[in-house]
């Protein structure tokens, strides 16, 4: 997957809390929300699946595309994610990013 910029979406399950960032490298930054050394709302909510990203060829439009998933409603950011990702799998494991987390119930 290399290092490009990145817009992803992390989650705390199905249908739960959800997170979108930005990064360069994408591996690394989810490393740190799930080694707890990113303190705030990741850590604070158990937010660490990676339910969704989007890669682009530069930094100014990914953080672009950040702000403008920030402004978006709720159910339209869970429409984007279960677009290509019905059941909210964590699809970091699936990149070789990192291992698969527990599952857990629902929080909405």
């Amino acid at each position: 997957m290399g290092r490009h910029p990145c817009v992803y979406i992390l989650a705390s399950g199905y249908l739960g809390t959800v997170y979108i960032g930005v990064t360069s490298n994408l591996a690394a930054r989810l490393d740190e929300h799930r080694a707890g050394t990113v303190e705030g709302f990741t850590s604070r909510y158990n937010v660490f699946k990676l339910v969704h990203f989007e890669l682009f060829e530069d930094m100014p439009t990914a953080i672009k595309r950040e702000k403008q998933l920030k402004a978006w409603r709720r159910e339209w950011k869970c429409n984007l994610i279960e677009r290509d990702n019905p059941e909210w799998n964590d699809l970091a494991p699936g990149l070789g990013l990192a291992q698969a987390l527990p599952s857990k119930t629902p929080s909405c």
